[in-house]
C-alpha cells in the first residue's frame, strides 16, 4: 500500500506536535515506519489519508464496539449539539446516563463522570486515600492506570520495595507511596502488605489487563485479591476503562463475580466521545465534594455531546445483550483461525482471548509483564507490517489488546486469518 499523504502528514505534523502526535503510541516508535493518518471510518473500516481501506482490530482503542460512526451515537450528538455544545451546568442527561450505568453494574450506587480514563483512575485513588486516610497504593507492573504521577512506577530491584518514577517529572516523593507487585502473584501481594501494614489505600488493578497485550487473571487471583484488601482494611480498586461494558453488560465483576469497592469507566461509557468515570458505593462516594472532604471537579465534566454519545450507547447494548454473544464468537473464531495457523509455525507464540479481547504474543507463555516483554519484537514488527501491507490495522505496539468491534464480519476475520497464514509461511 501506498502512505505518502501519510507521511508527508507525519512530517508536518513533527513541526509543531512533540513526536508529531498526541499519544506516543501513534507514532510507531515500536514497529517502525510512519504513522497512518485517518481520513475517515465507517463500521469495521478505516480510512486514511492516501485512500486505503483497512480493518480495524483497535476500534479507537476499545470504545466503539458497534463500529465506527454507529448511526444513533452520530444522530445522538448531531441533535444534541444543536442545543449546545457545553454550559458548565447540570443537565437532566446526566442523572439518565448514571441511572443507567448504575443498573447494568454491579456493587454501585453512585458515579461520577470526568472526561478520561486517566481521570477517572487519578480520582478514585485520591477518593480511595481520603476514604481510608492511608497514602500508598499497591499496582501491578503492565497495568496502566492513565499518566497520572501516581501511576508512572516500575519496579524496584526488590519485590517489597517502593517504586522509583518511570518518567522525568514524576518525584521520588510521589513515587515512594506506589508499591508494585508482578501481575498474578499473589506472593508479593502479600509481602506489599507485610511490609506496609496500615498503610495501603487501595489496591488498583486492570482486572483483565489490555496494556501488556491481553493478559487474564489467574484461576481465583481476583478473588483472593479481594480477600486480601478485607483482612488489611485496604480498598479494591478495577480499572474497568477498557473492559467495562465490553466484556460483559457490567464488566468483570459481572463476568467473574468479584466485588470491587471502585471501578473506573471509559471508553465504551463514552461512546467514542472523552469520557471517564468512577463509581462506588454511597458510603465511599458521598466522600467526594461537594458532599464529602474529597475534592474533584471539572468544567467539561458531564459534557452534553459526551453524555450522550454515551448514554446511547450503553443504552443499545442493554436493550441488545445479544451484541456481546455476537462479538464473543467473532473472536473465538478469530482466535481458533490464528491458533489453526500458528500451529504450523516454527516460531514461539501464544493466544491470549477473554471476550473481545485478544492477542497474539510471539512468546511461549504470557502471564505478566515480564512474560509479555520476551515476545519476539523483530518478529512482531515484520508481522505488523505484512499485515498492514494486507490492509489490516493491528495495534502498533506488541503491548496493547487487539478490540473487536460488532461491525467486523467474518469475511473481514478470513481475511486477517489469510493473511496471518501468509506471514507464517513467507
Amino acid at each position: 500500500m501506498i502512505y505518502k499523504r501519510s507521511s508527508a502528514l507525519f512530517a508536518e505534523a513533527q513541526k509543531v506536535i512533540p513526536g508529531g502526535v498526541n499519544s506516543p503510541v501513534r507514532a510507531f516508535k515500536a514497529v517502525g515506519g510512519d504513522p497512518i493518518f485517518v481520513k475517515k471510518a465507517k463500521g469495521a473500516y478505516l480510512y486514511d489519508e492516501d485512500g486505503n481501506k483497512l480493518i480495524d482490530y483497535i476500534a479507537s482503542w476499545g470504545p466503539l464496539i458497534l463500529g465506527h460512526a454507529f448511526d444513533p451515537v452520530v444522530k445522538a450528538v448531531k441533535e444534541r449539539a444543536e442545543l449546545g455544545t457545553s454550559y458548565g451546568m447540570p443537565t437532566e442527561l446526566e442523572t439518565r446516563i448514571a441511572e443507567l450505568a448504575i443498573s447494568m453494574v454491579p456493587n454501585i450506587e453512585k458515579i461520577r463522570f470526568v472526561n478520561s480514563g486517566t481521570e477517572a483512575c487519578m480520582s478514585a485513588v485520591r477518593l480511595a486515600r481520603g476514604y481510608t486516610g492511608r497514602d500508598k497504593i499497591i499496582k501491578f507492573s503492565g497495568c496502566y492506570h492513565g499518566h497520572s504521577d501516581s501511576f508512572l512506577i516500575q519496579a524496584g530491584s526488590g519485590a517489597v520495595t517502593f517504586g522509583s518514577p518511570n518518567s522525568p517529572g514524576v518525584t521520588q516523593g510521589t513515587a515512594k507511596d506506589t508499591l508494585l507487585a508482578p501481575y498474578n502473584n499473589l506472593e508479593q501481594v502479600k509481602a506489599l502488605f507485610e511490609a506496609n501494614k496500615g498503610e495501603v489505600a487501595a489496591i488498583i488493578l486492570e482486572p483483565v489487563a489490555g496494556n501488556m497485550g491481553c493478559v487474564l487473571p489467574q484461576e481465583d487471583f481476583l478473588h483472593r485479591l479481594r480477600t486480601l484488601c478485607d483482612a488489611h482494611g485496604a480498598l479494591l480498586i478495577f480499572d474497568e476503562v477498557m473492559t467495562g461494558f465490553r466484556l460483559a453488560p457490567g464488566g468483570v465483576q459481572e463476568l467473574m463475580g468479584v466485588k470491587a469497592d471502585l471501578v473506573t469507566f471509559g471508553k465504551v461509557i463514552g461512546g467514542g466521545l472523552p469520557v471517564g468515570a468512577f463509581a462506588g458505593s454511597n458510603e465511599i462516594m458521598s466522600k467526594l465534594a461537594p458532599e464529602g472532604p474529597v475534592y474533584q471537579a471539572g468544567t467539561l465534566s458531564g459534557n452534553p455531546l459526551a453524555m450522550a454519545a454515551g448514554y446511547t450507547m450503553l443504552k443499545y447494548l442493554n436493550d441488545h445483550r445479544e451484541v456481546f454473544e455476537s462479538l464473543d464468537k467473532k473472536t473465538e473464531y478469530l482466535h481458533k483461525g490464528l491458533d489453526e495457523v500458528m500451529k504450523s509455525s516454527e516460531m514461539p507464540w501464544c493466544i491470549n482471548r477473554l471476550g473481545s479481547m485478544i492477542s497474539l504474543h510471539f512468546t511461549d507463555k504470557v502471564v505478566d509483564f515480564d512474560t509479555a516483554a520476551k515476545g519476539n519484537n523483530d518478529t512482531f514488527k515484520k508481522y505488523y507490517h505484512h499485515m498492514l501491507d494486507n490492509g489490516i490495522y493491528l495495534p502498533p505496539s506488541a503491548f496493547e489488546s487487539w478490540f473487536l468491534n460488532d461491525a467486523l464480519s467474518y469475511e473481514d476475520l478470513d481475511k486477517t486469518i489469510e493473511a496471518t497464514r501468509s506471514f507464517v509461511n513467507s
